[in-house]
């Protein structure tokens, strides 16, 4: 008897966690957000959305209050739902966000999880090694996206992994709409920078860390910044 909570035991079966057709739907909704299906300021149509994904209007409703609770869309009386549009100083907000919530998981890896978050952060470095040297944007992109998940993820905290979902998803967008006059990182350039996240992290270096996750972040936000002139 252990009390009001259960804790199982390693190795022992856990219950299989259900999404609901709303979550499901979120989720899709997130990404074609985030890879630019779906573009900011565009108005999303529950009909069709609903006959498109093949769901019913309530979970499409539910799962579009979800968005707009995230801030992804916008709910205007009268008018509709929009995807979310974004400006330089929301970049800048986004930025600013993701640095105090990076910098968070950082502490907390340091912390618990250092050698959890080597492991799994040096696989996600050598996909970023991979597509760096096909270099397509595209994959980059992903691969840089899956990195800062997995650096989030092995903190444990499932508040700042919430929080940083949404970031992500709205740097992607900043990406995608400015993709023409985005100065595309040199993906050699992107490979350094997170290796040095890695052996930071392995070297226990607290400091040394958080010293090259700040300076990752305003270099990308000056690039960013510097499109929207």
């Amino acid at each position: 008897m252990i009390g009001v909570e259960e804790y199982n035991q390693p190795g022992e079966l856990e219950r299989v966690q259900r999404k609901s057709t709303a979550a499901i739907v979120a989720d899709q909704l997130r990404s074609a957000i985030m890879h630019g299906s779906l573009e900011p300021g565009s108005q999303l149509g529950e009909a069709d959305l609903a006959q498109r994904l093949g769901v019913s209007r309530g979970p499409l409703r539910e799962a579009m209050q979800r968005l707009v609770q995230e801030g992804l869309l916008t709910s205007e009386p009268h008018r509709g739902v929009f995807v979310t549009s974004l400006d330089a100083d929301d970049v800048y907000d986004i930025y600013t966000a993701r640095l105090a919530v990076e910098r968070a998981a950082c502490e907390q890896i340091l912390r618990y999880h250092r050698v959890e978050a080597v492991a799994e952060l040096t696989a996600a470095h050598g996909r970023m090694v991979t597509a760096a040297e096909g270099g397509d944007p595209f994959e980059i992109a992903d691969a840089d996206q899956e990195f800062h998940e997995t650096l989030v993820r092995v903190s444990a905290s499932p508040r700042l992994q919430r929080m940083a979902r949404t970031l992500l998803v709205e740097k992607r967008m900043c990406l995608n709409a400015l993709q023409d006059k985005y100065p595309q990182h040199d993906g050699r350039g992107l490979v350094e920078e997170h290796g040095g996240l890695v052996d930071a992290i392995e070297a226990g270096d607290r400091d040394l860390l958080l010293t090259r996750l700040e300076a990752h972040m305003t270099d990308a936000l000056k690039r960013l910044n510097a499109s929207f002139e």
